[in-house]
């Protein structure tokens, strides 16, 4: 049974209701939203070929204290990073170091602020230098995969409607959807209700209404979708060693479709085109 409740009266811990955010709430994510995506705009000129991902960390973190925010992930379940960067076949919760990125590499990173209270979750993906082509359409049929699943949230709809949308087209294009882990409600708390999966049937799963907010981040792998996650706990890979990649916003279902609180205001979500 799925109960929803007015997030003002809502404790901040996840107690399995779907909380119910009023105009003003929208107003503050739409706040925090937009600080994650000018941090992101900001690592496109950073990351390139012998960049080393605890930098990017660096830049992260640097940003969220200018700003009067904080990010999320440090000290969260013990991490110890500021963001999460995801390398070629790992698919989420990679761990920033000293390694440096290398010519042709794909990077995802997922930065969270918070600012005033309110989380600002979104990932993006960067190639480094000049990338293959199998790599580059993976990244455009994930990005496709996000904004077909985003296309598909109004009040009446489901999570499986958008589950389905994203697999649908995913497969279609030879790519698989990773069944590991999901999309999440978000707003005062980091990981709230309801699950967003990336795959499921048109019609089941919870209904959407007006004031829900989640986040949708399909990852999408070029081989087979299972994962493992490695010995520090945290970071996920591929079991094939294939390509994955990921793409994410925060949003909010408004009384007509959907608010996204985290697109770029440079227009720098998108997958890079890049020249022949």
């Amino acid at each position: 049974m799925v109960s929803y409740i007015d997030a003002a009266t809502a404790p901040l811990k996840n107690t399995g209701q779907i909380r119910i955010y009023d105009k003003a709430d929208f107003e503050a994510m739409h706040a925090a939203g937009q600080l994650t995506a000018r941090c992101l705009d900001g690592l496109v000129d950073l990351i390139k070929p012998g960049v080393r991902t605890d930098e990017i960390d660096d830049f992260v973190y640097s940003f969220a204290r200018d700003n009067n925010a904080l990010p999320a992930t440090l000290g969260y379940r013990g991490y110890t990073k500021s963001t999460c960067t995801s390398i070629n076949h790992v698919v989420c919760h990679g761990i920033p170091n000293e390694k440096p990125l290398k010519e042709g590499d794909i990077v995802n990173v997922d930065v969270t602020l918070i600012l005033d209270g309110w989380y600002g979750d979104s990932s993006r993906m960067y190639p480094v230098g000049k990338i293959k082509r199998a790599a580059e359409r993976l990244l455009d049929v994930t990005y496709e995969s996000l904004l077909r699943g985003i296309a598909v949230v109004k009040p009446g709809a489901t999570t499986g409607d958008i589950g389905a949308a994203i697999q649908e087209y995913v497969e279609g294009e030879r790519c698989s959807v990773v069944r590991d882990f999901c999309g999440h409600g978000v707003g005062r708390i980091f990981h709230d209700m309801p699950n967003i999966l990336h795959y499921g049937r048109p019609g089941e799963g919870v209904e959407l209404r007006p004031g829900m907010i989640f986040t949708i981040e399909p990852m999408v792998n070029l081989g087979r979708p299972p994962v493992k996650v490695l010995s520090d706990g945290w970071t996920a890979v591929t079991r094939d060693r294939s390509l994955s990649a990921q793409y994410e916003h925060s949003l909010g279902v408004t009384e007509d479709g959907v608010q996204i609180f985290t697109s770029s205001p440079k227009g720098l979500d998108k997958p890079p085109l890049q020249e022949d």
